[in-house]
C-alpha cells in the first residue's frame, strides 16, 4: 500500500471505520435511516409501486449493507484484537494464570469445546461452593456485630 506524509493508508481506513461506526451506531443514523425507509414508503403510491420505485430501495439499502459489512468488520477486528492483547497482559501479570491460555483462539474447535467446558465445570463448582458456604457461615456484618 502507498505511504502518505500522513501515514498510511490503513491508518486513514482504520480511523474512518471507527468514526463511521462511531456515527452510524448513532441514535441519529437510526432517525436518518428510519425516514429514508418511511419516505420511500410513501412516496409508494405516487410512483405506482413501480419496479424502479422498488429498486431503489433495493439498490440503496444494498450498497449500503455492502460497506457497511466492511466497515463494521474492520471496527470488530481491531477490537477483539485491543481486546486480545489486554487479556494477554493481563495473564502475563497475574502469578498462576495459565499463560497457555494466551492463544486460545488459535486452537482447534474441539479443543476450545473441551476448555470451555473444564471453565463450565469451575464454575458449577464455584457456584456449590457459594451456596454451601451461605447455608454454613455468618457474613462479615453479622460477624462483626457479635
Amino acid at each position: 500500500m502507498k505511504e502518505s506524509s500522513n501515514g498510511s493508508l490503513k491508518d486513514h481506513f482504520t480511523r474512518f471505520a471507527r468514526r463511521s461506526a462511531e456515527a452510524l451506531g448513532s441514535v441519529w443514523a437510526f432517525v436518518l435511516a428510519l425516514s429514508i425507509v418511511l419516505t420511500w414508503i410513501v412516496t409508494g403510491p405516487l410512483f405506482g409501486f413501480s419496479d424502479t420505485w422498488q429498486l431503489v430501495i433495493n439498490t440503496g439499502t444494498t450498497i449500503v449493507t455492502f460497506i457497511m459489512v466492511f466497515l463494521i468488520q474492520s471496527t470488530q477486528n481491531r477490537d477483539a484484537k485491543a481486546v486480545h492483547l489486554k487479556l494477554d497482559e493481563l495473564l502475563r501479570a497475574i502469578r498462576g494464570a495459565r499463560t497457555n491460555m494466551v492463544d486460545l483462539e488459535d486452537l482447534p474447535d474441539e479443543e476450545l469445546e473441551a476448555v470451555a467446558k473444564e471453565f463450565e465445570t469451575l464454575h458449577e463448582q464455584a457456584s456449590r461452593e457459594v451456596r454451601v458456604r451461605g447455608k454454613t457461615s455468618t457474613t462479615r456484618e453479622e460477624h462483626e456485630n457479635r
